[in-house]
């Protein structure tokens, strides 16, 4: 019996080393680990965009405002006012009638009274309706369509507007009683080409008198 347990040989167990971290590296880990931070990256500063964010600020707090005339926002209103199915004219005229020809548009503010503030605009309006055409539509369209442009253009509120149907008529009525601009300039070249024809005609009738006579002259001195 001695003699097996002396045979039995003892195994010593194997230990195997582990790897050794440096101490800074550990010392590092071990204070990112405690406040939870990510090792710091170095940051290239961009000289643009430092001064595009000084300019910015400079901007800022630069004092100023944009005011506008009333005639800005009555010329922006009146033209909007073309897109309205229904509405024929504002009082003074403007906008294109039933066959697109623009009606007296010596003024594209006639017919529109505003007060324009620094944020708000209030309007009034004398207008012409179609005959047959449901008002309070056409007025539903004309507010969101005034509301709509001067806010885009302007950035300013209106906050009132005010029609006046002055008159109601049928689209026949309207083009009768609407002389339009292209009407007005057809009819004046065409006086100014008649009155033209008419004198290079004299010219051309006296040219030829002259002529004759110095023919007649020319030829009596002939033996």
């Amino acid at each position: 019996m001695e003699n097996n347990q002396n045979s039995k040989q003892t195994h010593t167990p194997v230990t195997h080393a582990e790897p050794v971290t440096p101490p800074n590296a550990q010392q590092n880990a071990r204070t990112h680990a405690n406040d939870g931070s990510k090792p710091q990256q170095q940051v290239n500063h961009d000289p643009k965009a430092s001064a595009s964010k000084q300019n910015q600020g400079n901007n800022q707090s630069m004092n100023g405002e944009v005011t506008y005339d009333d005639k800005v926002i009555q010329k922006i209103i009146g033209i909007a006012l073309e897109k309205v199915d229904g509405l024929l004219n504002v009082d003074g005229g403007f906008f294109s009638n039933a066959k697109e020809k623009l009606v007296n548009t010596d003024d594209a503010t006639a017919g529109i009274e505003t007060e324009v503030g620094k944020k708000q605009v209030a309007v009034d309006m004398d207008v012409i309706v179609e005959y047959g055409k449901d008002v309070d539509a056409i007025f539903k369209h004309i507010k969101e369509i005034i509301s709509e442009e001067v806010k885009k253009m302007t950035n300013l509120d209106v906050i009132e507007v005010n029609m006046n149907v002055k008159d109601i008529k049928t689209k026949e009525e309207h083009e009768k009683d609407s002389e339009t601009v292209q009407d007005k300039v057809t009819d004046a070249a065409k006086k100014t080409g008649d009155f033209a024809s008419k004198q290079t005609d004299k010219a051309k009738e006296a040219v030829n008198n002259g002529a004759d006579k110095v023919k007649e002259n020319n030829e009596s001195h002939v033996d």
